[in-house]
């Protein structure tokens, strides 16, 4: 793309798209017609400075208005924030969902990551190639999050408004008719579908989907809905914090780390203001449970946020969604808003004096976001790449202030911690590991879905629950940053400390089980290729090292012993490079599942 944003003129539909977002401009230097005032000084520069945070909503914008982004409208938006065009330029490349070159309005994304590969994704997209007409595009993506209902597909339609609709499991011609007309394609299944268990009174996190009418604040009330927050408010926020921390409750994206602590200090930090994040960017390869939460418990989400706000003194929230979730985006609009009108978030919380509201911002398809400073800088309207530490968010979060930042089910956890009180919530699962887990099961299973158990269990018993099926070859925990584990290791406990006892580990809760007839060297170039596309390419460590790893899986897909031993040798020294040295979590475990697969699975032998 030519950087020379002079030469493009924005259309009007981009001129409108943008301004719809920031308003109208109020100066020529802002993008206006020139008066006599704007030729004697200039006004507004520092005002969109301050706006900056405002790029990925105005790409999105553009995104969504005319299905690409222009050099015009690139620039025009560059204008209206004073943002400098190269700098918008990164950032706009950075993301797989934005096109900086022309395509039809009309783009059908196809899922070619690890359960809809496992589910015949490649004739998929060979059957979507040859059936789409002119008017509309397919492009391979990394995972949808809809991995109970592999293969799938996401049909997006640019124009005001922008149009979505979903076929999973997908075939050929239901995927053709999502992209042709999504306003008439079929209504995707109900979030309860993906919860096998649904129903079961023992459940705790998953209660109140397919129960509750997801749209209805009356109906969640009516099911215990802010009790959580109303007892809340009686403890204050240090004894909120005590009960949070006396839970034993840890983080439930993969690091364990315990929450208590996190929000014990954020609150005590003395700079003003502080920030509460949501993490709703599951990325990872296997992963959708936030999605089926979010989908189908929205105002648990938005109890737990203003719950975990008041506790830290945060009186702004920012809720990061992932941009493969419309359905998610357009119920979690719906209760934010109720919430709002009916004073459950706004200037006087239920009365209480507490302000807190909160701004959802959509992610563009960035795995690497996921990681909790990458996603601040993503925000911030920057490039999401990962920041150094110290200093850790706590003490310089969001927007360089005290920030605390949690996944949805980690917040989610929160309500039946302060329900039930922390000393019954501790006593479900162990005692390192404490309260229920969400695993997502998917693959080589009967029944797909969301599962709830409690800490503890083990692996065999949830895939008995699962119903795997014969032919069993190797189950993935942990999904892509994960590792492999074999049919005879199904007693292994479904706890952090006793995946780490195993060697493996257990992550966000990806439970992903492959039989026979899945072609494991090419799962695992899968593995290698994603996570070569979603380096940021910040460290060194990182963006060689996943370009090494892909090239020499390449090389031994169809080699195994002596003829691979020394590519074999290749991967091992080029993974303990990435794992010692690399910025952050993604460089750190791109090497695990390749590892666990030559070493337990003796893959290549």
């Amino acid at each position: 793309m030519d950087l020379h944003f002079g030469d493009g003129k924005p259309t009007d539909e981009e001129r409108a798209a943008v301004d719809a977002l920031l308003g109208p401009p109020e100066s020529s230097w802002e993008g206006a017609d020139r008066s006599d005032a704007d030729l004697r000084w200039a006004r507004g520069g520092r005002a969109a400075r301050d706006r900056r945070d405002l790029l990925l909503p105005g790409l999105h914008a553009l995104n969504d208005r005319v299905g690409w982004i222009s050099e015009g409208g690139l620039g025009y938006l560059c204008r209206r924030l004073t943002v400098p065009p190269a700098e918008a330029y990164g950032v706009a490349t950075f993301y797989a969902m934005f096109s900086l070159k022309p395509r039809p309005a009309t783009v059908l994304h196809v899922c070619t990551d690890l359960a809809c590969a496992a589910a015949g994704a490649e004739a998929l997209c060979t059957g979507v190639e040859e059936g789409l007409g002119s008017g509309a595009g397919a492009e391979r993506s990394p995972c949808l999050g809809l991995c109970e209902r592999a293969p799938a597909t996401l049909a997006v339609r640019a124009g005001d408004p922008v149009r979505t609709a979903v076929a999973a499991p997908a075939t050929v011609d239901e995927a053709v008719r999502a992209a042709v007309a999504p306003d008439s394609a079929p209504e995707e299944p109900e979030a309860v579908m993906a919860v096998p268990q649904a129903g079961r009174d023992d459940l705790v996190l998953l209660r109140r989907v397919g129960v509750v009418d997801p749209a209805s604040l009356d109906d969640y009330r009516a099911h215990g809905g802010y009790t959580a927050l109303r007892r809340a408010f009686e403890l204050g926020p240090a004894e909120v914090i005590r009960e949070v921390t006396d839970s034993g409750l840890v983080g439930r994206g993969g690091a364990a780390f315990p929450t208590g602590r996190k929000w014990q200090a954020t609150a005590s930090q003395p700079d003003q203001p502080h920030y509460l994040v949501c993490n709703a960017d599951e990325s990872e390869p296997g992963t959708f449970k936030d999605r089926v939460l979010m989908e189908g418990d929205p105002y648990a989400l938005v109890e737990a946020m203003t719950v975990a706000a008041y506790a830290t003194g945060a009186h702004k929230g920012y809720l990061y969604l992932r941009g493969e979730y419309p359905r998610a985006l357009r119920r979690l609009e719906h209760a934010i808003g109720q919430a709002r009108a009916r004073g459950f978030l706004g200037d006087d919380v239920l009365g209480q004096g507490y302000a807190f509201d909160i701004e959802i911002r959509r992610g563009a398809g960035a795995y690497i976001c996921g990681e909790e400073t990458a996603l601040f800088n993503s925000i911030e309207g920057y490039r999401g790449e990962p920041r150094s530490k110290p200093p850790f968010p706590v003490e310089k979060g969001l927007f360089g202030k005290p920030t605390v930042e949690n996944n949805v089910e980690t917040l989610v956890n929160v309500l039946p911690v302060l329900t039930m009180g922390a000393p019954a919530y501790a006593a479900i699962g162990t005692e390192r590991s404490t309260g229920p887990k969400l695993y997502c099961v998917s693959g080589s299973v009967a029944r797909p879905g969301v599962y709830e158990l409690p800490f503890g269990a083990t692996l065999g018993e949830l895939l008995e629950l699962a119903g795997v099926r014969e032919g069993l070859r190797a189950v993935l925990l942990g999904g892509a940053a994960g590792g492999f584990v074999r049919p005879d290791e199904l007693d292994i406990p479904l706890t952090f400390e006793g995946t780490r006892q195993a060697g493996t580990t257990l992550g966000s809760g990806v439970v992903m089980a492959f039989d026979d007839s899945v072609p494991l060297p090419r799962l695992l170039l899968r593995i290698a290729e994603f996570f070569r596309e979603e380096s940021c390419g910040q460290c060194v460590p990182c963006r060689v090292g996943t370009v090494r790893q892909e090239e020499a899986l390449r090389r031994i897909a169809e080699r195994t012993g002596a003829a691979a031993a020394d590519d074999i040798a290749l991967l091992r020294e080029v993974g303990r490079a990435m794992r010692d040295a690399s910025i952050c979590g993604l460089g750190q475990t791109a090497w695990n599942a390749v590892e666990s697969a030559i070493d337990r699975l003796g893959a290549y032998a």
